[in-house]
């Protein structure tokens, strides 16, 4: 008898490409089929057939305080009450917009005093960049390699010959003139960032980084890497662009960037950028900077910038709940359960003799597949990636999801009591016995 995630995954490839709405969830790089997951509590979630796991993806960050949280659910559930979206100012948005901008303080150090709100991730940063071309006069960009922005055209860019040639198309339908504006430097190299400057300074708008990589798998930035992007950036009057889309309000009340100042890297990022939780499981995304830069967006400056559901009252709600209780006793505990099972995946791998690291930022985390965890893209593909898929399965089949990639980061949330850690526990061994008999 087929399995009822089979039979839709059968139907969805025949209405939707690939059979899903983004490729990570097809289970490209692991095999099988994917679990459609039919509701979600707290630290579980249930797939179309009626089974339940433990859930290490949590939407891929936003649920922080668990799924379905009661408080969140009700925000939005009022809000509903009201009508879903009316293409007008709220309240709401005002209020997200001031939490926003009270919350990402560190060390004396307050980067935002305005924020426009946006739908999603790739929408944030394509903004990002078009306002810093904006502010500065200037076309050119520089990313980093391993690094992920979204789907934007002039993200999907991959390196050229050499430091300071402009970029190719990293995807189909990329226009070649459009990755051509993209400089792709090696991630954690300041030099390579400093010839570059050298050469093409009065041309470069900005540079955009993760805050924390987790694309190519979590890689913690060297201590003083972000401040020196920083410090490279304005010396040429450039800006720093920080994606905190994974990592903002994630890792710590103001992110990423709030740890790294409170671990004594006094820097201020010109556009801090936002996803993921500051939405609450709802779309919504945002981005903030220094007022100068901010009111250089349409209406008040010439940078155009536009959205129907911009702000949308559900997300906004949603978005509000759930910074409103995500308290330091919250993100002690994320901090505690990721600490926790980061060691258990390690001592069971230690256990079959399989040589790996573990590779964290913040509560984010993920096993790695080789000596030492790596700190740029080259390290991070050079693993034993081929382990994974078997490790994955078996950790599905004992009811444990985790992110269908080696490359993607574990999410934790306040909801992973003692009990669930321990399903976590018991599902180790069979998955660390798979990833040793794995063959590449």
């Amino acid at each position: 008898m087929a399995d009822r995630n089979d039979t839709l995954f059968a139907h969805a490839r025949e209405v939707i490409p690939g059979g899903v709405n983004s490729p990570v969830r097809a289970y490209g790089s692991v095999g099988g089929t994917p679990r459609f997951v039919q509701s979600a509590r707290g630290p579980y979630i249930t797939d179309a057939a009626g089974r339940e796991y433990v859930d290490l993806v949590a939407s891929w960050g936003p649920a922080l305080l668990g799924h379905a949280h009661p408080e969140v659910v009700e925000a939005v559930r009022e809000a509903a009450t009201r009508g879903l979206s009316f293409g007008a100012p709220t309240e709401g948005e005002v209020e997200l917009a001031d939490v926003v901008a009270q919350r990402v303080t560190a060390g004396g150090l307050r980067p935002i005093e305005q924020v426009r709100l946006v739908s999603t991730g790739t929408e944030a940063t394509m903004t990002a960049i078009r306002l810093a071309r904006g502010v500065t006069g200037r076309d050119l960009l520089i990313k980093f390699d391993g690094n992920y922005h979204g789907h934007s055209d002039g993200l999907l860019a991959s390196a050229g010959s050499g430091l300071a040639t402009l970029a190719l198309p990293g995807t189909a339908g990329v226009p070649a003139p459009i990755a051509a504006q993209t400089l792709v430097a090696p991630y954690g190299d300041l030099d390579a960032v400093r010839e570059i400057f050298a050469e093409l300074g009065d041309r470069i708008a900005a540079i955009i980084v993760e805050a924390a990589p987790a694309n190519m798998g979590v890689v913690r930035p060297a201590a003083g890497y972000n401040q020196g992007l920083a410090a490279i950036a304005h010396e040429h009057g450039a800006l720093l662009i920080l994606d905190e889309v994974l990592t903002g309000f994630r890792v710590g009340p103001a992110g990423f960037w709030g740890l790294q100042v409170e671990g004594g890297e006094l820097y201020e990022p010109d556009i801090i950028t936002f996803g993921k939780v500051i939405g609450g499981g709802m779309p919504l995304a945002a981005l903030g900077g220094r007022a100068e830069v901010m009111s250089q967006l349409a209406p008040v400056g010439p940078v155009y910038q536009a959205g129907t559901l911009s702000g949308n009252p559900l997300s906004v709600a949603a978005g509000l709940a759930t910074l409103r209780l995500a308290t330091p006793e919250v993100y002690a505990a994320v901090d505690a359960n990721a600490a926790r099972v980061a060691e258990l995946v390690s001592a069971a791998l230690a256990a079959e003799g399989v040589e790996h690291a573990i590779s964290s930022a913040g509560s984010l985390f993920n096993p790695v597949f080789a000596a030492e965890a790596p700190r740029d893209y080259p390290a991070a593909k050079a693993q034993a990636s081929f382990r994974y898929g078997p490790f994955f399965h078996a950790m599905l089949d004992a009811g444990v999801s985790l992110p269908p990639s080696v490359f993607e980061a574990w999410f934790l949330t306040a909801a992973h009591d003692d009990a669930v850690l321990g399903r976590i526990a018991d599902a180790l061994p069979a998955a660390a016995r798979a990833a040793a008999a794995a063959q590449g």
